[in-house]
């Protein structure tokens, strides 16, 4: 099927799951819109982040989308069960994916969960890790500094560095052998994130399993697109386009992307 799929986000943070679609379903058209004018959504109001989804969702399901990827935990929170009963299309979120994958990788069953405020308040991934691991005790630690480094393109930066570490000071008598990225802006950071955990730790990007719930979807609901062709990925933000287009160029390896302006 030669539809696109939609991917939304509150900023840049969905083209982690943007990468990973690119490497692994090549032949899939995508079309991206990242909220950046209302970033981050962490710290705002449930009611309005339900409401900047939908918008985002209604605006894809307007240029035909096949499939949507809520690639923004916030949004999945507090807007998955919404959006899956709206619209006729498959919907992926991505914290099952992530509670999934770290339920797999924990041999001592102690998790850490690095995510927004929103996130973190919502309880999601609590209750998503003990629906597959009633016995596993989960410790989730906001990190609302996180966002801003990584939409202000400073993920590389000295300041970053001495952000991630403040913020995993926190962990410091924790004892737990798995951390998910309970945020897709994170793994722009995860070099930083690392080198500040124990070196047992896996590190999970949600992001990376997404992709995985995104192929056995497009394959159940046979849906795939077949053909051996490469498909421009178009960028749509609701905030600097040439902000938007840095970072695209630079975490995506696309020397002209293409990137729009676009108003909800």
């Amino acid at each position: 099927m030669k539809a696109p799929i939609g991917i939304i986000d509150s900023g840049v943070g969905g083209l982690t799951v943007v990468k990973e679609m690119l490497e692994r379903l090549p032949n899939e058209r995508i079309i991206y819109i990242g909220d950046a004018a209302r970033c981050p959504y962490g710290p705002q109001p449930a009611d309005e982040v339900r409401k900047f989804t939908i918008e985002m969702a209604t605006t894809l399901s307007g240029m035909g989308i096949k499939m949507l990827v809520i690639a923004c935990n916030t949004a999945t929170a507090v807007a998955l069960n919404d959006i899956q009963e709206q619209f006729p299309f498959p919907v992926i979120g991505v914290i099952d994916p992530g509670a999934r994958a770290a339920v797999k990788a924990s041999v001592v069953g102690e998790i850490v969960v690095l995510g927004t405020t929103g996130t973190i308040n919502s309880g999601a991934y609590d209750d998503a890790i003990h629906v597959l691991s009633p016995n596993a005790k989960v410790h989730p630690l906001a990190c609302p500094e996180f966002v801003p480094i990584v939409e202000s393109g400073q993920y590389k930066s000295e300041n970053a560095r001495v952000v991630v570490s403040n913020a995993l000071l926190a962990l410091a008598e924790k004892d737990f052998d798995t951390a998910i990225l309970g945020c897709t802006h994170y793994p722009l950071l995860q070099d930083q994130i690392k080198n500040f955990l124990p070196n047992n730790v896996e590190i999970i990007s949600s992001a990376v399993e997404t992709v995985s719930d995104v192929e056995r979807a497009l394959l159940s609901n046979g849906i795939e697109h077949t053909v051996d062709s490469k498909q421009e990925t178009i960028f749509y933000t609701t905030g600097d386009t040439e902000k938007f287009h840095q970072i695209v160029t630079d975490w995506l390896s696309i020397k002209t992307p293409d990137v729009r302006h676009i108003t909800l």
